[in-house]
C-alpha cells in the first residue's frame, strides 16, 4: 500500500508522464478489479462504486485521465459513490 501511496500523492501533484502500470498499482492497492480486454484501453471496477474508470493503455496517458482516476480513487476512500448510498 505504501508504493500505491506514493504513486497517487504523485498523481495528485503532476498528473503528466503516466503509464497504465502505475494505475495498475493503485488500483490494486485499493481492491479494484482490471480488465484489459485486448483493445486500447483499461477498464477498472470496485465492488463499492457504480462507475469504472476507462483509461487508455497507450502513452501518453493525458491528464484528465489522471485527475478522474484520482478523484475516483477519492470517492472510493470516503464511501461516496457507493451502492448503498444510491438505494
Amino acid at each position: 500500500m505504501a508504493k500505491a501511496t506514493r504513486i497517487l500523492a504523485k498523481m495528485r501533484r503532476g498528473p503528466l508522464d503516466w503509464r497504465i502500470e502505475d494505475f495498475e498499482v493503485v488500483a490494486s492497492a485499493y481492491g479494484c478489479a482490471i480488465r484489459r480486454s485486448g483493445g486500447s484501453h483499461v477498464v477498472f471496477t470496485h465492488p463499492g462504486s457504480l462507475e469504472a474508470q476507462s483509461i487508455p493503455a497507450h502513452r501518453p496517458i493525458k491528464p484528465v485521465y489522471v485527475r478522474h482516476f484520482v478523484a475516483w480513487i477519492d470517492s472510493l476512500e470516503e464511501g461516496h459513490g457507493t451502492e448503498e448510498e444510491q438505494d
